[in-house]
C-alpha cells in the first residue's frame, strides 16, 4: 500500500481476492481486490473493525502472548519480518496453530521471488490464546465470539471477506526492530481471507491456505492488483493497464521493459492482454488470477523493487566503514539469496579492480596488497544484486546497489 493514499486503501478492502485453479461458481467468484498493502501495524485507526463486547476489549487491551522467532536470517534491522498470528486458537489448539502458520509461511517461501530471496526475511510466531475455539465464520451474519483478534468472516457485507482487529493485532506483534508484514491465521476451514489494510488474514485451515498466501502477499509485498475477469477496472496497479501493448511501449510506462519476453514458468510472452472488465494483463495467467500460478515477470520485479525499499543489499561490514589501521581483513556482509546466485560482489583499490581471497568475494585481505610502507589507499566494495527480473536499472542502481569504502592507512 503506497502511503498518503487513503482513498485507495478504503476501495481495496471492499472485497476479497480469492480464486481458484478451476473455474469458480458465481457464488465463490468475488467481485474486488485485495491490494492489502501492510507492512507493519501503520493502518488507519479508522479501518479497525471495533469491539462488539467489553470482555473482547479487555483481551485485547494487554495486548501480550508467546512469540517464537521461527526462522531468522539476519538482524531484524535489516530483514523483513512476517509476524504470524493466530485467532480462534483455544489452548489446547496452539500445536495446530503452530502446524497450520507454518504450511502458511512455507507455501510462500516455495514461490519465486519468494523462494530466492527467502534470505530477506525473518519469521515470527505470535501464540495467541483464546477463551473460545474458532472465529465468526459465514453464517454468523454479524455474531463476533470473543476472540482477542475479534477476526469474522462478512467483513463489510462480503461473506468471504474475512477481517480482523488490526489495532488488536499490532498490539500482539509488537514494535520490530524492522519492517513487518502481519498475517492473522483465523481457526477455520472455510475459505476466505482479506486484505487491504494493515493485516493480511487468512483461513489457517483452508485446504487453499497455502495458495491463498501467495495470491495475497502479491497485493502485500508487490502492491499488485487482481488480474481475473470480475476484477474492477482499476489499473492503478504495475500489472495493470488501461493501454495496450503499442501505447505502452510508445509511452514507455508500465511494464513496457518486458513486452515480448518469454514467461519463466513456460506462460507465453510478455504483452497485454484483456480481461473481461477491460483491463490489460501482462500474461494469459499468473497467480494473481488463478491461485495455484506463478508470478509473471512484471510482478516478480515489482516484488524485488518492494523488498529493496525496505531492506539495503548488505549487513553492516567489518570493521566499520571510514580510517582503519594496519593491514586488517576487510568484509561486506551480502544479504544471501537462495540458489547458485548470490549478490555480485567488487573490490577497488584507489579506482584499480582488485580480486579478493575469498572465494565467495565478500572478504579482501589488505596484508596481500602491494601498498609502500605508510602508503593510504582507498578500498571500495560494492555489492549489487544483478538478477535478471529487474529491467529498471535506475531503480537497480539506487536501491540495489551499495558501495562501502575504507582508507587504509599505516
Amino acid at each position: 500500500m503506497p502511503p498518503g493514499n487513503p482513498g485507495r486503501l478504503v476501495r481495496s478492502l471492499a472485497a476479497l481476492v480469492l480464486v481458484s485453479t478451476a473455474v469458480l461458481p458465481a457464488a465463490l467468484e468475488l467481485a474486488g481486490p485485495s491490494p492489502f498493502g501492510v507492512i507493519g501495524p501503520g493502518a488507519p485507526a479508522d479501518r479497525a473493525v471495533p469491539p462488539h463486547t467489553a470482555q473482547r476489549a479487555d483481551l485485547r487491551a494487554g495486548g501480550a502472548a508467546p512469540t517464537v522467532d521461527i526462522r531468522r536470517t539476519g538482524d531484524p534491522a535489516n530483514r523483513i519480518t512476517l509476524v504470524l498470528l493466530g485467532d480462534g486458537y483455544a489452548a489446547d489448539e496452539q500445536d495446530l496453530f503452530r502446524q497450520q502458520a507454518d504450511r502458511a509461511w512455507r507455501a510462500l517461501m516455495e514461490i519465486e521471488p519468494f523462494r530466492s530471496y527467502q534470505g530477506f526475511f525473518n519469521i515470527r510466531r505470535v501464540e495467541v490464546v483464546s477463551p473460545v475455539s474458532g472465529i465468526a465464520e459465514t453464517e454468523s451474519r454479524g455474531r463476533h465470539p470473543d476472540t482477542p483478534l475479534g477476526m469474522h468472516f462478512w467483513c463489510e457485507g462480503t461473506a468471504r471477506l474475512l477481517c480482523a482487529d488490526e489495532s488488536a493485532t499490532a498490539r500482539f506483534a509488537g514494535d520490530g526492530d524492522g519492517p513487518q508484514y502481519l498475517i492473522a491465521l483465523a481457526n477455520s476451514t472455510e475459505y476466505g481471507g482479506a486484505g487491504g489494510t494493515g493485516v493480511t488474514t487468512l483461513a489457517g485451515g483452508s485446504q487453499d491456505a497455502g495458495r491463498i498466501i501467495q495470491h495475497e502477499i502479491g497485493h502485500t509485498v508487490g502492491d499488485l492488483g487482481d488480474e481475473y475477469d470480475s476484477a474492477p477496472d482499476d489499473a492503478d496497479y504495475p500489472n495493470l493497464s488501461t493501454e495496450n501493448a503499442d501505447e505502452m511501449r510508445r509511452k514507455q510506462n508500465k511494464w513496457w521493459r518486458w513486452l515480448g519476453a518469454e514467461s519463466p514458468d513456460g506462460g507465453g510472452t510478455i504483452g497485454a492482454y484483456r480481461s473481461a472488465n477491460g483491463i490489460y494483463r501482462p500474461t494469459q495467467d499468473s497467480v494473481m488470477r488463478t491461485l495455484g500460478g506463478s508470478y509473471n515477470l512484471p510482478s516478480r520485479e515489482a516484488i524485488i523493487e518492494e523488498l529493496y525499499r525496505r531492506v539495503r543489499p548488505t549487513d553492516a561490514p567489518v570493521p566499520a566503514p571510514g580510517e582503519v589501521a594496519g593491514r586488517p581483513r576487510l568484509e561486506v556482509r551480502p544479504l544471501p539469496l537462495a540458489g547458485a546466485r548470490q549478490l555480485k560482489v567488487d573490490w577497488t583499490v584507489d579506482g584499480v579492480p582488485v580480486e579478493p581471497q575469498a572465494a565467495d568475494r565478500s572478504w579482501l585481505d589488505t596484508a596481500h596488497l602491494n601498498l609502500p610502507a605508510g602508503h593510504g589507499a582507498t578500498v571500495t566494495a560494492t555489492v549489487r544484486d544483478t538478477t535478471d527480473w529487474v529491467r529498471d536499472e535506475a531503480f537497480r542502481d539506487r536501491y540495489m546497489t551499495r558501495s562501502v569504502s575504507w582508507t587504509v592507512t599505516g
